[in-house]
């Protein structure tokens, strides 16, 4: 357990450490207040201090907001191509959330903030921390879980299910629908099973039974993903037709089609939700491609749903994903394609814009050669 050690009143005082994000606790930390100018505070966490909040709630997330603006003041220089914009974008936005991630809130032990003015997070908390201790988090986290907590509560409207899924904290929302939609509609080769690799919210394997798939098997290896696949699948009735299994990639066995929509772009991921858009070397990718020989039965179909953003920021070629195919004894019979609809696509003050207004995505249908 890592603890946050800081000086108040004259006296050393220390707590739980509380980080979703893997960051280590700050090793220097003031007390600040509302007393505190935006100024003074975006200095102090530039420069490497934490600020441990004693004052209104309110002003603490306004405090928050400016020191957001001043960030947002110096953005990264005109790059010479996307992919270089795209690392530069990415590690701006790194930078941003070390800074504003120096002011911190305590919690008590039932996860009450012991602040004026503070709302009631202690649900939104516990779902994401279990049992309660004294603690310090950044506010820009606790934010975040409470934005969670209301996704979760209220559900995103899933179009191919006419019915709603609950995202859990962590776990990555099916807000863009095109990928949806593409599983939604491409011909079946067999209604008899399916695997679902990397499940998530267990969005796909939901469409796929509501399509007349008799037995699904999804996996996926974040804990956090399996709960809630499973959750939503309960909640939609289909959890008699859905096993959930916490595992790497395949499950045991074969199946006449093996449906996955691995992370898209081929980088680092620097946060939980990271990893549903981040795949490190193409880990996931090849590792899908290169297990489909030995989990699909004969004339079965694997499909593949990828954006091609990669191709179109310089980070992956279309001849190094159609060699994939080829290194992996497969071949390609049919294709589905969507252009996105997210507000990002049309954001024309992104530096990415070119490349996310022309984005494809692809539902690629594979089979053994």
């Amino acid at each position: 357990m890592l603890e946050i050690r800081w000086t108040e009143d004259g006296e050393a005082r220390s707590a739980r450490w509380r980080s979703e994000n893997g960051s280590p606790p700050p090793a220097h930390v003031v007390i600040a207040d509302d007393r505190l100018a935006a100024a003074t505070a975006y200095r102090l966490a530039c420069e490497g201090t934490a600020l441990l909040w004693r004052g209104d709630f309110h002003a603490a997330r306004r405090l928050l907001r400016a020191m957001a603006r001043r960030a947002d003041h110096h953005p990264p220089p005109p790059a010479p191509s996307l992919a270089r914009a795209f690392h530069q974008q990415r590690q701006a936005r790194s930078q941003r959330a070390v800074v504003l991630g120096r002011l911190l809130v305590p919690l008590d032990p039932d996860h009450a903030v012991p602040l004026r003015r503070a709302p009631d997070v202690r649900r939104a908390c516990a779902e994401v921390y279990g049992p309660g201790e004294a603690s310090v988090t950044s506010l820009r986290e606790l934010l975040g879980i409470v934005g969670a907590y209301e996704w979760r509560r209220r559900g995103v409207e899933v179009p191919a299910l006419n019915d709603r899924v609950h995202p859990h904290y962590g776990v990555f929302s099916p807000v863009r629908g095109e990928y949806v939609d593409l599983v939604a509609r491409a011909p079946l080769v067999s209604r008899a099973g399916a695997f679902d690799i990397g499940t998530g919210t267990g969005v796909l394997a939901a469409v796929l039974a509501r399509r007349g798939v008799r037995r699904l098997v999804a996996t996926d290896r974040d804990p956090r993903a399996v709960a809630c696949a499973r959750d939503n699948l309960r909640r939609l009735g289909l959890d008699g037709r859905v096993d959930v299994l916490d595992a790497d990639l395949f499950p045991p066995g074969r199946a006449p089609l093996v449906v996955c929509n691995p992370p898209w772009l081929p980088a680092k991921p620097a946060s939980p939700l990271d990893h549903a858009v981040y795949d490190p070397g193409s880990r996931m990718l090849r590792g899908f491609l290169d297990g489909l020989d030995e989990h699909l039965e004969p004339a079965g179909e694997g499909w593949l749903i990828l954006s091609d953003l990669a191709e179109r920021l310089g980070l992956r070629t279309r001849a190094e994903l159609l060699s994939a195919f080829a290194t992996a004894g497969l071949r390609v019979v049919g294709r589905l394609q969507a252009r996105p609809r997210h507000p990002r696509a049309f954001d024309a003050s992104d530096p990415l814009h070119a490349a996310r207004a022309s984005e494809i995505t692809s539902l690629w249908r594979l089979r053994r050669t």
